[in-house]
């Protein structure tokens, strides 16, 4: 969605299908894209046609339809990095865009999700990203097995983000010592499962004021990352 999105797209390798632009935009906005993309169906449409196809006059003039990319092996994707994040039952499309678009910004090589995570790659998601989605490496964890275990084996250092009494401060120098973090956030309502907590190597909260209690996960993950991302690559 829109022709920003769609350029991101493209320059991260993935494969168009087909194209459907406003007409307005057909000499415009578009008319690289329509460069780039080949021998593909380009489809010209009414502004009003692409409104009624997502519900929202947010497509900005362009929808691309493009193939899955592969996904990478654990083992490829975490060979050279030292922050990732880990997301656990993030079931909002919003929240995993803006979680990505701030991984990406803020030092995170790559992110893990669940199996029952909002797919990244759904429509939604990728435009709130603002593309982000095709720039930061990620996977899904196996179903399988203890995903903290395979972590500690790989050599990082897990950071459950709760609020507990046992929860150390984000500011702890200690958690920047450390050469490899996995900062983990959970789903939108309960936030991280009790044995996910457990299981971690640190519990970590975020100080607040107010009488504020929680951030939104994804307001959560821009806090986290910049502190805990800050480190000399």
């Amino acid at each position: 969605e829109s022709p920003t999105v769609i350029e991101v797209a493209l320059n991260a390798g993935c494969e168009p299908v087909a194209l459907l632009t406003d007409e307005r935009l057909i000499n415009g906005a578009v008319a690289a894209i329509i460069d780039r993309v080949g021998d593909i169906p380009v489809y010209v449409a009414e502004r009003e046609v692409l409104t009624g196809l997502t519900g929202f006059e947010l497509t900005r003039g362009a929808l691309c339809a493009m193939k899955r990319p592969a996904e990478k092996p654990l083992s490829e994707l975490l060979s050279d990095a030292r922050r990732i994040a880990v997301l656990e039952a993030v079931t909002d499309s919003t929240n995993i865009g803006a979680l990505f678009r701030s991984a990406a910004a803020l030092n995170i090589d790559a992110v893990l999700i669940t199996p029952t995570c909002c797919d990244p790659l759904c429509r939604r998601a990728v435009r709130v990203s603002m593309g982000t989605v095709f720039q930061v490496p990620w996977t899904y964890l196996p179903e399988e097995g203890s995903w903290t275990e395979l972590l500690h084996s790989m050599g990082f250092k897990t950071v459950a983000m709760a609020l507990r009494d046992d929860s150390v401060s984000i500011s702890d120098p200690k958690l920047n010592a450390e050469e490899k973090l996995a900062i983990v956030l959970g789903t939108e309502g309960d936030g991280l499962a009790s044995n996910t907590i457990a299981n971690c190597d640190y519990t970590v909260k975020i100080p607040m004021s107010h009488g504020v209690d929680s951030l939104n996960v994804a307001a959560a993950s821009a806090v986290a990352f910049y502190q805990l991302g800050n480190i000399e690559k």
